[in-house]
């Protein structure tokens, strides 16, 4: 039997909110015709226990991709092994593969736990409210492991792309890649990917980390009739990527780049202490066009 889920709405949309499934949003929707706000979940995705094929979900305590089979830590080398069948890597962490528990309930918000023992001990919440049109997401992660261990954090939300769908997010720098999806050299962002102004998203794949980000994105839908403002706290890199006709995009808010456990002065991470801390937020304000 499916665990239940969860439901939020205020006066211009509704969310889904399945937290056996690492808090993943399963979809949000205006109410007024419902239209999607992030990418529909695909069919029995629910069901089949898919956290990737919904709306979004946390990364805790790491973003994207690790290489080398872990990572350095004070305390010595933590093994990880590949945790998706679609890539050998271990990639987003391991919230999101989790079952999470509802603390709080409202009409309009909701705060969910996972006391989690892998990689190594963690505390994490996120709590998750409605307000006129707009969905914030606050995440607070406490390590605590006796030994100190490097945490990220992120969010990989799903957005629908349409013919007409436009994005504007500053960043000064991007990461290439190689063929593995890792990062090789970090470069200024070429003209084909700057969107100072808004502009359409490429024809052409894109799977990149960009950093120098000021925490702001604008996504207009003006297919779907609305535009998301969107606003990052606690990170300052965003993940971008645009497969080739799937009908989805994903601008992802992250505290460090790809493999940044690997990368000269591990960018964006952050060395916690048992009982110390780290935050995320990231709000999506919906406007009707």
């Amino acid at each position: 039997m499916t665990p239940p889920l969860l439901y939020l709405e205020d006066e211009l949309t509704r969310l889904t909110l399945a937290p056996h499934l690492g808090a993943s949003l399963v979809d949000w929707t205006l109410r007024s015709n419902g239209a999607p706000l992030l990418r529909p979940p695909a069919p029995n995705a629910v069901e089949n226990g898919l956290p990737g094929k919904l709306g979004g979900f946390p990364l805790i305590p790491w973003s994207n991709r690790i290489a080398e089979g872990g990572f350095d830590c004070p305390g010595g080398w933590l093994a990880l092994e590949p945790n998706s069948p679609n890539d050998p890597f271990p990639i987003h962490g391991s919230a999101w593969q989790q079952p999470w528990q509802v603390t709080e309930q409202s009409a309009q918000e909701a705060l969910l736990q996972l006391d989690s023992q892998y990689p190594f001990a963690y505390c994490a919440s996120l709590r998750i409210r409605l307000s006129g049109g707009q969905l914030h997401l606050a995440m607070h992660v406490t390590h605590m492991a006796e030994q100190p261990a490097w945490h990220g954090l992120g969010l990989h939300p799903y957005f629908p792309r349409t013919a007409g769908t436009r994005l504007q997010a500053r960043a000064t720098e991007v990461w290439m890649c190689d063929t593995a999806k890792l990062p090789t050299e970090r470069i200024d962002v070429p003209d084909q990917w700057h969107f100072e102004d808004l502009r359409s998203l490429p024809n052409t794949l894109v799977d990149n980390g960009f950093g120098g980000w000021d925490g702001h994105c604008l996504i207009q839908q003006p297919d779907l009739g609305y535009e998301l403002e969107c606003r990052a706290s606690g990170c300052d890199y965003f993940l971008l990527y645009c497969p080739v006709d799937l009908g989805f995009f994903c601008i992802e808010p992250v505290s460090h780049p790809v493999n940044a456990h690997h990368l000269t002065g591990r960018p964006g991470l952050r060395l916690l202490r048992q009982g110390e801390s780290v935050t995320l937020g990231f709000s999506m304000q919906c406007r009707l066009l």
